[in-house]
C-alpha cells in the first residue's frame, strides 16, 4: 500500500513539473537583455518501466525536479513591460504601448513617490513605427512616460529622425519634448533649435526659441515654427529670414514647402534680388524657378522702374513682369509715374507696357503734369547714346494747371528732353490756342523752354470782348519764361489778325496783315503786338467797316469744347487690346522745318459763331 501511494506521488509530481516547465516556455522574454539570467530547459518527463511479474511497476530514478530561476523585482518589471509583444491577440491599448527593445543594465528606484526603472546603456524603445535611442532612459511604472538623457535620438518610420540632450515621451499622447541643441532631419531638410516639440500622431513639429531650416540651396531663419512631415510645409512667424546666393527674404510671417521650395507670404514681405527687389503683402515665390505671384500691394524695384499692382506676377530669370489691378511704374530715373489696369515689363529689353486708362504723372515747375491715353509704352536706352523714349498711342490728352492738350499720338525723348506730338495735336495756355500739324516742345529743368510748331501753324488768342487774334504761318517758334509765353516767331507765309482796345472794353478797329515773318509779343499768356520783319501788307478796318468774313483767317477753328480738364484725363476709358511696340518714332522737325511738303491736319471742329473753314483734303 505505500509502494502504491508513493507511486502516484512520484507521478503527480511529474506531471506538475510538466506543466510547468511549459507555462514557463512560453513566458519567454522576446527581447534579451544583456545581462539577464540564463534560460533553463525544461526538465524532460521521467519513462516508466512496466514489469510483467509480479505486476508492480518498475519505476526508474527520478529526476529532481528543476528549481525555477530566480529574478530580481527589476527583471520581473521588465518582463511585464515586454510581454504584450509575446502574447499574440491582446487588448488594442496594449497593442501600442512602450516597449523596452534592450539596455545594458537597469535599476529599480523611486522617485517623489514614483516607481520608476532607471534603464543605463544603449537604451532602446519602441512604439509602433517610432523608436527612441539614448544612453539613459527613466522608465514611469505606472505610465506610459520615458525621461531619456544623453545623446538622445528620435526616429519615426525611417523618415524623420530627432536627436538632443534630453528628451520627455509621453507614450500615451505620442508626443516628445526635446531639449538640448536639437536637430531635427527628414528628406528634405534638416531643423536645429534649442527645444522641440513633435507629436507622433499628427507628424508635426513645434519650436518657439528660434530654429534654422538648412537646404542644399537655402537657408530659413524664424524665432517660432511649426513644421508638418504629412504636406512638408513650415508655417513661420516673428523675424522670418530667407538667404540664398541669389536673394534674401525678410518677413514677419510665411510659410514654405521643403519639397517644393515655395514661399508662400502672409504679411509683409521683402526679397532683396540681384536683378531687382520685391514686396508683398500675400503671394508666392518659388526659390527654385524664381518666379514670384504677389497681391494686395505688391511691387518690384528694378534699376530702372518701380512696377507695382494687386496682382503681380514676376520671373526674374527672364526678366518679365506682368502687374494687374491698380498698376502703378514709376520711372526711377526721371520721377515719372504711370498708372494704369494692366503693365507688362521686360527687363532685358528696358521696355514697359501699360494699357488700361494709363495716365502719366510727372512733376513739372512745381506743378504736376497728366498725360492719358489708350496705351502707354517706355523704351530704356539700349546703349550708350540712344534715347530713352515714352509714347503714348490714340486718343492723347494733356492736364496742367497752366497747360492743355490733345493729340493722336506722342512720343517723348526723355534724355534730350524732348516732346513731339503728332497728327492734329492742340495745345492751350490760358486764353491761347495753337494748333499744327506736328509740335516739338524743348524742356529744360521740367519745364517748357521752347516750343516749335511745323507746318499749318496757327495761333489764337481770345481778347476779353472774345475776339480771335489770329496768327498763321509755315512754321512758328515759341519762346517760354518762367513756363509763360513770351514771344513766337513766325518763319514763312504769315498773315494775322489783331483787334484793336482802348482798355479792355472799346474796340477800336482791327488791323490785317500778310508778312513773310512776324514776331508775336504776349504779356500773361496773352497776345499784346505783331511785329513785321519782311515788307508787311497792312490794313486796318475801322468796327463798322469789319464783314464777317474778314474777322477770320483761313484755317481757323476755336476748339475750345475739346481742351481737357483734369476730371476727363484721369478718367476711365474703354478696354483696349494691348499695344504692339512702336516704331522708330519720326524726326519731322528737320524735314518740315527746311521746307518739305507738310501733310494737312485733319478738320476740326469750329467754336459757335466762329466761321467754320474747309481744309484742303490729304
Amino acid at each position: 500500500m505505500n509502494i502504491t501511494k508513493l507511486v502516484y506521488s512520484i507521478l503527480f509530481t511529474l506531471l506538475s513539473l510538466t506543466v510547468l516547465a511549459q507555462e514557463q516556455q512560453q513566458q519567454k522574454p522576446p527581447v534579451k537583455l544583456r545581462q539577464a539570467t540564463q534560460q533553463v530547459r525544461p526538465p524532460q518527463p521521467p519513462k516508466i518501466v512496466p514489469q510483467q511479474q509480479p505486476p508492480q511497476p518498475r519505476i526508474n530514478q527520478p529526476q529532481q525536479a528543476p528549481q525555477q530561476p530566480r529574478t530580481t523585482p527589476q527583471q520581473d518589471t521588465l518582463r511585464r513591460v515586454q510581454t504584450p509583444a509575446q502574447q499574440g491577440p491582446q487588448q488594442q491599448g496594449q497593442q501600442d504601448r512602450v516597449e523596452l527593445k534592450g539596455a545594458d543594465d537597469l535599476v529599480g528606484t523611486t522617485i517623489n513617490g514614483k516607481r520608476v526603472n532607471k534603464l543605463i546603456g544603449n537604451v532602446i524603445f519602441q512604439q509602433k513605427e517610432t523608436f527612441l535611442y539614448a544612453d539613459s532612459v527613466y522608465q514611469y511604472r505606472d505610465s506610459e512616460i520615458l525621461e531619456a538623457f544623453g545623446n538622445v535620438r528620435i526616429n519615426q518610420a525611417d523618415t524623420v529622425t530627432m536627436t538632443g540632450s534630453k528628451a520627455v515621451y509621453d507614450g500615451a499622447k505620442r508626443t516628445a519634448k526635446m531639449s538640448g541643441g536639437v536637430t531635427m532631419q527628414d528628406p528634405n531638410m534638416t531643423l536645429t533649435t534649442p527645444t522641440l516639440d513633435y507629436n507622433m500622431d499628427s507628424r508635426t513639429a513645434v519650436y518657439t526659441e528660434g530654429g534654422t531650416i538648412v537646404q542644399p540651396n537655402n537657408r530659413l531663419q524664424s524665432q517660432r515654427g511649426t513644421y508638418d512631415t504629412n504636406t512638408k510645409v513650415f508655417t513661420f512667424q516673428q523675424n522670418v529670414k530667407v538667404f540664398s546666393p541669389d536673394y534674401e527674404i525678410t518677413a514677419q510671417n510665411m510659410r514654405y514647402n521643403t519639397e517644393s521650395e515655395v514661399v508662400y507670404f502672409q504679411g509683409p514681405t521683402f526679397i532683396k534680388g540681384q536683378n531687382g527687389d520685391l514686396y508683398a503683402e500675400q503671394g508666392t515665390y518659388n526659390t527654385v524657378t524664381k518666379v514670384s505671384r504677389f497681391g494686395r500691394n505688391a511691387y518690384i524695384v528694378t534699376p530702372e522702374y518701380r512696377l507695382g499692382g494687386d496682382d503681380l506676377y514676376y520671373d526674374e530669370g527672364r526678366g518679365y513682369g506682368e502687374a494687374k489691378v491698380n498698376m502703378t511704374m514709376r520711372s526711377l530715373k526721371d520721377d515719372v509715374t504711370i498708372r494704369g489696369q494692366v503693365g507688362r515689363y521686360w527687363r532685358d529689353q528696358g521696355l514697359a507696357k501699360v494699357w488700361g486708362s494709363p495716365v502719366m504723372e510727372s512733376i513739372m515747375d512745381g506743378d504736376t503734369l497728366y498725360m492719358a491715353a489708350d496705351s502707354l509704352i517706355s523704351q530704356e536706352a539700349k546703349a550708350d547714346g540712344q534715347p530713352s523714349m515714352l509714347f503714348a498711342f490714340k486718343n492723347v490728352k494733356i492736364f496742367k494747371s497752366d497747360l492743355q492738350g490733345t493729340c493722336d499720338s506722342l512720343s517723348y525723348n526723355r534724355t534730350d528732353s524732348l516732346m513731339y506730338m503728332h497728327r492734329d495735336p492742340t495745345l492751350w495756355s490760358e486764353q491761347s490756342q495753337i494748333v499744327g500739324d506736328t509740335i516739338r516742345i524743348h524742356m529744360r529743368n521740367k519745364t517748357i523752354d521752347k516750343m516749335y510748331i511745323f507746318s499749318n501753324s496757327f495761333i489764337t488768342s481770345e481778347d476779353s470782348l472774345q475776339n480771335y487774334n489770329q496768327v498763321k504761318g509755315r512754321n512758328m517758334v515759341a519762346h517760354f519764361q518762367e513756363g509763360r509765353m513770351r514771344r513766337v516767331n513766325v518763319n514763312g507765309n504769315g498773315e494775322s489778325i489783331y483787334f484793336a482796345l482802348e482798355g479792355d472794353s472799346v474796340l477800336t478797329g482791327m488791323n490785317r496783315a500778310i508778312c513773310s515773318d512776324m514776331v508775336l509779343n504776349f504779356a500773361e499768356n496773352k497776345l499784346k503786338s505783331i511785329s513785321f520783319l519782311v515788307n508787311p501788307e497792312a490794313k486796318f478796318i475801322p468796327p463798322h467797316e469789319l464783314q464777317a468774313s474778314e474777322r477770320r483767317l483761313e484755317g481757323f477753328a476755336w476748339l475750345e469744347e475739346l481742351r481737357p480738364d483734369k476730371k476727363e484725363v484721369l478718367a476711365p476709358r474703354e478696354p483696349v487690346k494691348e499695344p504692339i511696340s512702336p516704331a522708330k518714332a519720326a524726326e519731322p522737325a528737320k524735314g518740315k522745318a527746311s521746307g518739305a511738303k507738310p501733310k494737312q491736319s485733319q478738320p476740326k471742329k469750329p467754336a459757335a459763331g466762329a466761321v467754320k473753314q474747309t481744309p484742303n483734303p490729304q
